[in-house]
């Protein structure tokens, strides 16, 4: 199966694991399982650094990629159609522009987005498959 991290399941997975559900570190532990971690996280993780919304112990923000491979996991960007078509996603009262993004970079790769958000199942409609 292919997943694709949410931003705090990133860093729990590097730095908490314990706050990650049992099924998601059975996912991650499983070698049949391709995870992804998506630039968006890496801006994400830098912007929210940078301006004090998150206290990171031990790592700082550009560490996480080197990080992300050491995990096993699979880097990926943002392609130009992602970008050209999330329009298309429908609209909620969700704003976070990072977690949008994600949710459509989830949608439009068909990965299945691992996340502890549980506002996030009105984009079952739109095709989001989650796992926690």
């Amino acid at each position: 199966m292919n997943y694709l991290l949410d931003t705090h399941a990133l860093i729990w997975a590097i730095k908490e694991r314990k706050k990650l559900s049992p099924v998601v570190i059975q996912t991650l532990e499983n070698a049949d399982n391709s995870i992804f971690v998506s630039a968006i996280t890496f801006w994400e993780i830098a912007l929210k650094f940078s301006v004090g919304k998150l206290e990171l112990r031990n790592i700082l923000p550009d560490e996480f990629p080197e990080a992300s491979l050491q995990m096993g996991f699979e880097l990926i960007s943002l392609s130009p159609n992602e970008s050209a078509s999330h329009y298309k996603l429908i609209s909620t009262d969700h704003k976070d522009p990072f977690d949008r993004m994600l949710i459509w970079q989830a949608i439009q790769r068909n990965l299945i987005f691992i996340t502890k958000d549980d506002r996030l199942e009105r984009y079952k409609i739109a095709g989001l498959k989650t796992l926690w």
